[in-house]
């Protein structure tokens, strides 16, 4: 079975960096992300229309070249937990967990026994068909592998962050920017910048107390390089709309001046 290369980068202290996936539906594009340097890439499932037919394809696709694949789902919720880990994801960036139920909903959902209750499947593309090794060993080698990321996007998140933060099975922690501002309602507001700044840093806090990963999202090197500094190991770089977006305008510009 294959082993999850954001894990073993992290547990080495690896900076890793990824982009989301919004628009492109080739897994082809994995193998030019891949050239370019990307270590991940994060498909968005909550705010763009892939089915779960193409996030298979990226998975698969994934797994065989080694770039890791990581999905946010429309809900962090069993049903769709099971299915991406039964595809062949391995990490599951888990959205709008506010409370120390749901972060535990998501462990019990995403580990087998007995460090949750993951549905059980056969030979699938989540254990790479792959039933040679005996059955306990097989399922803590993939419970081993799994590596979920949850969302603090609400002013509920913030007043658990140390519970969810402590949790077995909870492995890396980040925020969702806009919604987080729109829920402590400084969104499109001059404080914007400075009061999420200030959520950032509780979440880098969280994060080296208990252990755990720290995720950010950033949209440009300066950026990066902050957060990077800060000890974040996960950084999200834009997305491909936004890239390719900024490159024609530019390119557009230069060619019509």
């Amino acid at each position: 079975m294959k082993s999850n290369p954001i894990k073993a980068g992290v547990v080495r202290g690896d900076l890793q960096i990824g982009t989301w996936i919004n628009m492109l539906r080739n897994p082809a594009m994995l193998t030019l992300l891949k050239q370019t340097g990307l270590d991940f890439v994060r498909i968005d499932m909550e705010h763009s229309s892939p089915s779960i037919e193409t996030v298979a394809d990226f998975a698969v696709m994934g797994r065989a070249i080694d770039l890791p694949v990581m999905v946010r789902p429309p809900e962090a919720n069993r049903e769709w937990i099971t299915r991406l880990l039964d595809i062949g994801v391995y990490n599951i960036h888990c959205p709008q967990v506010d409370t120390v139920d749901h972060a535990a909903e998501i462990v019990a959902a995403s580990r087998y026994t007995p460090r949750g209750s993951r549905g059980m499947a056969s030979s699938t593309p989540g254990n790479d068909f792959d039933d040679q090794m005996p059955i306990m060993d097989r399922l803590k080698f993939i419970n081993d592998q799994v590596f979920i990321t949850v969302m603090f996007e609400s002013a509920q998140a913030f007043d658990h962050i140390h519970e969810i933060a402590a949790m077995d099975g909870i492995d890396a922690l980040t925020l969702g920017p806009q919604d987080l501002a729109q829920d402590l309602g400084v969104f499109g507001t001059a404080d914007q910048n400075k009061v999420l700044d200030e959520k950032r840093m509780q979440v880098v806090e969280a994060a080296n107390r208990f252990g755990k990963t720290c995720a950010m999202l950033v949209d440009s090197a300066e950026q990066a390089r902050k957060w990077r500094d800060a000890g974040v190991l996960l950084l999200n770089y834009s997305s491909d709309a936004s890239v390719l977006q900024a490159g024609y305008e530019s390119a557009m510009s230069e060619i019509k001046s």
